[in-house]
């Protein structure tokens, strides 16, 4: 990717937008794509204010990756944090810096909003994930077993 990446905290107005490349992480985790029930739930996320998305955008609109962060709380440390819940870049702008891109910008809002902690989750095998990661100052949690009860 040659051009310039730009990164911004996305609105209602960016739905549109941000519907296909919701519609291809699902489709990374194994969902069948459905643009329409992608889109409500987005739309839902905003109405509700339950999520905070940016968008990556090339120079000419085009999205090349979003990440999504949902608000929960730290009751040990008192605080707000954010779980880091969709990260996703398409496969053209892989490995061009995009994803760091949205990290950064998912920790500089942590920050600014006073969270206490990002968080998130990948599959144990998901290594350039987890490279990624690790080379934005992420730590993998040595403390703690995650757990998790399908509904």
């Amino acid at each position: 990717m040659n051009a310039a990446v730009d990164i911004r905290q996305a609105t209602i107005e960016d739905l549109e937008r941000i519907v296909p490349l919701f519609d291809g992480y699902r489709q990374f985790y194994g969902q069948a794509s459905d643009p329409e029930a992608a889109g409500a739930f987005l739309l839902e996320r905003f109405r509700q204010q339950q999520s905070v998305i940016f968008i990556a955008e090339d120079a000419q609109g085009q999205g090349l990756g979003f990440t999504q962060l949902y608000p929960s709380f730290s009751s040990v440390r008192l605080g707000r944090s954010y779980i880091l819940n969709d990260l996703f870049v398409v496969p053209r702008a892989r490995r061009h810096g995009v994803g760091a891109l949205l990290l950064q910008a998912a920790a500089r809002f942590g920050r600014s909003a006073g969270a206490v902690r990002l968080s998130l989750s990948t599959a144990l095998d998901n290594r350039a994930a987890q490279a990624l990661y690790e080379s934005q100052g992420w730590q993998a949690d040595t403390v703690f077993r995650h757990y998790s009860l399908p509904l």
